[in-house]
C-alpha cells in the first residue's frame, strides 16, 4: 500500500459517496505498520465512517504476523472496517457466515490469503452449499491467484482452481494478484482483480503506469468502472540494444528524452540484447540519469537483465560444475589486467585463493567484526601484506 494512493482512493469513494468499500486483503504491505503509515490509514478509514461509509475486508498474505495476528483484528475492534470471514469449524469443515450491508442488502462472506497458498486447505473444507443456495445479492471476496485467469507473466505463481470458490456469487472481488482483469463466469459472476493501487516492481510500471481500482455500479447487470489513481506520471524507455555500439543507445537515449519535461514523472528504462561492440558501462547511463533528474524527473529506474555483450556470449558453459564453470571464466580472464611481477600461471592461482576465502562463512557463534577480521588476515597473508 502506497499511503499517497490509499488518501486518494478513499477521497474518491467519499466523493462519489459509493455505498460500502471492499478491501481484498493487504491493507498494508506489513503484518506490524509503522505509526506514521497506521496514523494515516486510521484517518481515513475514519472519514469513510464518519461518511456513513462502511468498510469490509479480509486480511491479506501481507496482513499476517508470524504469530497469525493480524492489523485487520485491531481495526475492526476499533469499529473501522468489519472483517468478513466469520464462521465456525464444524465436523472438520468450515461454516461461513454472511455479513449483511443494511444499506444495499448486500451479504458479503470470504476467505483470507496467507503465505504460501495456506488458505488453501480452508477452501477445500469449506462447505459450500448453503452459500451457493442463500439467495439475494451476494459478494464473495478472496486473496489469492486463479489458475484459470492468471497472465502468462505469472505462469509460475502459485494458484488454485476456479472451482474451489463456491458458486452462485454475484461478485468475486479478489486480491494479491496485481493485474487488471474482469470477466462474467458462467455459474458464478463477476470475478474481478483491480491490481494494486500503486505498481510495486519495475514491470509493474511499465505494464500498468498507474494503480487504481474498480467502482462497481449495481444494476441488472453489474458495471465495473475502472477508476485510475495518478500520483505520478510514467514515461517507459525501452531500447533494444541487438547489434549496436554503446555510442548508439546512448545516442539513441538522448534523441528520445530530448526537448521533453519530465516533472512529477517516474522513468524506467529497459535495455536487453547483445551490444555490437564494448561493455554495458560504456553507455554511460549516469550520465542520462543526470540529464533526466535536470528535467525535473521525479525517479529513474533502469533494467539491464537482459543485456549482453558479444565477448560474454563467447563464454560458453558447456561444463556440468560450478567448478568447471568458474575454472572457465578465471580463463577467460586472465591477464586481461596488467600486474606486475605476477604471471599468469600466479595470477590464476591467486584468484583462486582470493575466492576460496571470499566464500567462507561466518561461524556459528562468530560475530560480525570477529568474522571480519578472520578474513582480513587470510587475504593479507596472501598477499603478504607488512
Amino acid at each position: 500500500m502506497a499511503l499517497g494512493e490509499i488518501l486518494k482512493a478513499i477521497n474518491i469513494c467519499i466523493e462519489k459517496q459509493v455505498d460500502f468499500v471492499l478491501i481484498a486483503g493487504d491493507l498494508f504491505n506489513t503484518a506490524l505498520p509503522g505509526i506514521d503509515a497506521l496514523k494515516v490509514v486510521v484517518t481515513k478509514l475514519r472519514e469513510l465512517k464518519d461518511s456513513n461509509i462502511p468498510v469490509y475486508a479480509i486480511p491479506g498474505s501481507h496482513d499476517f504476523s508470524p504469530s497469525g495476528k493480524t492489523i485487520i483484528d485491531v481495526l475492526e475492534n476499533a469499529g473501522l472496517l468489519i472483517n468478513v470471514m466469520k464462521g465456525k469449524i464444524i465436523d472438520e469443515k468450515l461454516n461461513l457466515k454472511f455479513t449483511f450491508d443494511k444499506k444495499t442488502e448486500t451479504k458479503i462472506t470470504g476467505i483470507f490469503g496467507k503465505k504460501g497458498m495456506l488458505e488453501k486447505s480452508h477452501y477445500k473444507s469449506l462447505l459450500k452449499k448453503e452459500l451457493e443456495q442463500e439467495k439475494g445479492f451476494k459478494i464473495f471476496m478472496f486473496h489469492t491467484a486463479l489458475t484459470e485467469f492468471k497472465p502468462e507473466e505469472l505462469d509460475s505463481m502459485e494458484s488454485q482452481p476456479l472451482s474451489l470458490l463456491p458458486k452462485n456469487f454475484d461478485y468475486y472481488a479478489g486480491g494479491h494478484v496485481h493485474y487488471v482483469f474482469n470477466k462474467q463466469e458462467p455459474d458464478y459472476g463477476v470475478v474481478a482483480y483491480p491490481g494494486p493501487l500503486f505498481p510495486n516492481s519495475f514491470s509493474e510500471l511499465e505494464k500498468l503506469e498507474n494503480g487504481g481500482f474498480y467502482i462497481v455500479e449495481k444494476t441488472d447487470n453489474l458495471k465495473l468502472k475502472y477508476e485510475p489513481i495518478v500520483i505520478y506520471n510514467v514515461f517507459s524507455l525501452a531500447i533494444d540494444c541487438n547489434n549496436k555500439s554503446p555510442e548508439q543507445i546512448r545516442a539513441e537515449l538522448e534523441e528520445r528524452i530530448k526537448g521533453r519535461e519530465f516533472i512529477n514523472t517516474i522513468i524506467t528504462i529497459r535495455l536487453s540484447g547483445c551490444l555490437d561492440s564494448g561493455k554495458p558501462s560504456d553507455i554511460n547511463i549516469k550520465e542520462i540519469f543526470s540529464k533526466l533528474y535536470d528535467s525535473s524527473a521525479y525517479f529513474v529506474m533502469k533494467n539491464t537483465s537482459k543485456l549482453t555483450t558479444k565477448e560474454l556470449d563467447k563464454v560458453k558453459a558447456n561444463t556440468s560444475s560450478v567448478e568447471d564453470v568458474e575454472d572457465l571464466l578465471i580463463k577467460e580472464s586472465l591477464g586481461k589486467i596488467k600486474v606486475d611481477n605476477l604471471s599468469i600461471e600466479d595470477e590464476e592461482k591467486l584468484t583462486k585463493q582470493f575466492m576460496a576465502i571470499l566464500s567462507k562463512e561466518k561461524q556459528e557463534g562468530e560475530r560480525v567484526a570477529g568474522f571480519e577480521r578472520r578474513i582480513k588476515e587470510e587475504i593479507e597473508k596472501i598477499i603478504k601484506l607488512d
